[in-house]
């Protein structure tokens, strides 16, 4: 029998105890006893023992410690409870979908607010312009505003959104849509139904929250709507948790397995063509900004409001940095924008008026652009043929694609219909369209009642120039890529 572990005598470590333990129940088991020939060893067996017994140089037998188990110190240890494990058959645990949202939303609503009056508070404490009461309700106008909610001001109405604090509330909503979802029981369930009566459930409690902060804003200086901040935070809250509840139910895979091919692969070509065209906006703009940077550092050092307040209206111009970029976009397409009753900026004809001190001015062009703003304008096209080899590759190499056989690199590629292709591309137009023209739409507002009542790009003069521009270069790039590729292959 294999011996023990040796251990010092009168040990009681716990960890030996356990080793010796575990020892003698394996030797047992490998060693088992016949009770029949116990008694009366064989006389063969007899030498072997004895030679056993002592080592090779006939030394004595070897001693062996015994390990004593103290029950009582074992009882004192502590123990870990493992956690309970669902059977087979047994019911889960779902909580009620009505308190789910509530605290989701509640949630969602605190997340994305308290950013804006950490901000807030911060420069009015550095400035020595009010306490905390005052910044949490500055932080609840600028919350508003957000939510795309007209706050009547002295000067008047401000309606210009920042769209990069309506992307953080979207955002925190998308994510309360998805915990409810997987709260009540129906993650990867594949039900448009559920994810309709998630999205509703997230949107009515927000809309009282909605009511009651416009209620708490409402005031001298500032005068917000209750019923139209409910009408305002239930839609916004209703479209952000839709976006969750969809994608934790998988009901987005569901409706895009059940749409015809073309209308399907029309809808994502549109997309990517609109947010590529939005994606050259962006660059275009971030650069007249850049290149702009001194009359930029000039405007903030015009504002005698000290470090926090310049921080301020640096902050204040992110906030409106999306805006911007769908106003470049605007440029970038040919329509332009406004930037004032009367004005025009595109890249034709810049004739503007009076304008903020903002650095985001700062980009703005000096005049028209000639050939340069030629050159430009072959910037949505090129997005709009990206989008098309996007599309052509995904047809390729996706499920969609119809089966046409041919070898590159050893691997099969498959080659879509020109029927699907010029279809999707087609359709494509239109879905950029609509994209670029209701974020034109909620790009812009009103800056008061003055000369700044007019801001924003036209949303019908955008939508429809978008859709031929995004229908001609994405069928354009997608044949191309097409024609190309297989020449290729």
């Amino acid at each position: 029998m294999p011996s023990t572990t040796d251990r010092p005598d009168g040990s009681e470590d716990p960890f030996a105890v356990a080793e010796a333990l575990q020892s003698v129940v394996r030797d047992t088991e490998e060693t088992p006893i016949d009770r029949d020939r116990a008694d009366t060893p064989s006389e063969s067996a007899a030498p072997e023992s004895a030679a056993s017994a002592t080592d090779p140089g006939g030394a004595e037998p070897a001693n062996r410690d015994t390990v004593v188990v103290d029950n009582e110190m074992l009882g004192r240890r502590d123990t870990v409870r493992l956690p309970h494990q669902r059977r087979p058959g047994e019911p889960v645990r779902r909580a009620p979908m009505a308190v789910a949202a509530g605290f989701a939303t509640l949630w969602a609503a605190l997340l994305s607010y308290l950013p804006i009056a950490v901000v807030i508070g911060l420069a009015r404490t550095l400035e020595d312009s009010g306490g905390l009461g005052a910044a949490a309700h500055a932080g609840l106008a600028a919350w508003l505003l957000g939510h795309g909610l007209p706050v009547g001001t002295s000067i008047g109405p401000l309606a210009v959104t920042p769209l990069l604090l309506t992307l953080l509330v979207i955002w925190r909503l998308n994510r309360a849509g998805l915990h409810v979802t997987r709260a009540i029981g129906a993650r990867r369930s594949g039900s448009t139904a559920t994810a309709l009566g998630v999205a509703g459930a997230v949107g009515l409690p927000y809309a009282l929250v909605g009511a009651l902060a416009a209620v708490a804003t409402d005031g001298r200086g500032t005068q917000v709507s209750a019923g139209l901040a409910a009408v305002h935070f239930f839609v916004l809250g209703a479209a952000g948790a839709l976006i969750g509840s969809l994608r934790g139910t998988d009901a987005v895979s569901v409706l895009a397995r059940r749409m015809p091919p073309v209308l399907r692969h029309g809808i994502r070509a549109g997309l990517v063509a609109a947010f590529l065209i939005l994606g050259a906006g962006a660059v275009a703009g971030g650069l007249s900004v850049a290149l702009g940077g001194g009359q930029a550092a000039e405007m903030i050092a015009a504002y005698q409001t000290g470090v926090a307040g310049q921080a301020g209206i640096t902050l204040i111009s992110i906030g409106y940095a999306v805006n911007a970029a769908i106003w470049a976009a605007a440029y970038l397409l040919g329509p332009g924008f406004a930037l004032g009753a009367g004005s025009a900026v595109s890249i034709t004809e810049v004739s503007v008026g009076p304008l903020p001190m903002l650095p985001l001015v700062a980009g703005l062009p000096d005049g028209p652009m000639g050939a340069t703003g030629t050159a430009l304008l072959l910037l949505p096209v090129i997005a709009g043929g990206v989008a098309g080899w996007l599309l052509t590759q995904r047809l390729r190499h996706g499920r969609g694609g119809a089966r046409r056989t041919g070898r590159r690199g050893g691997a099969t590629v498959d080659d879509p219909p020109w029927s699907l292709l010029i279809g999707a591309g087609v359709l494509a137009g239109p879905v950029a369209g609509v994209v670029l023209g209701l974020m034109a739409r909620l790009s812009g507002g009103s800056l008061g009642a003055g000369k700044l009542s007019e801001i924003g790009p036209d949303p019908l003069r955008v939508a429809l120039i978008a859709a031929i521009v995004a229908g001609v270069s994405v069928v354009a790039g997608g044949a191309a890529a097409r024609v190309f590729g297989s020449r290729s292959s």
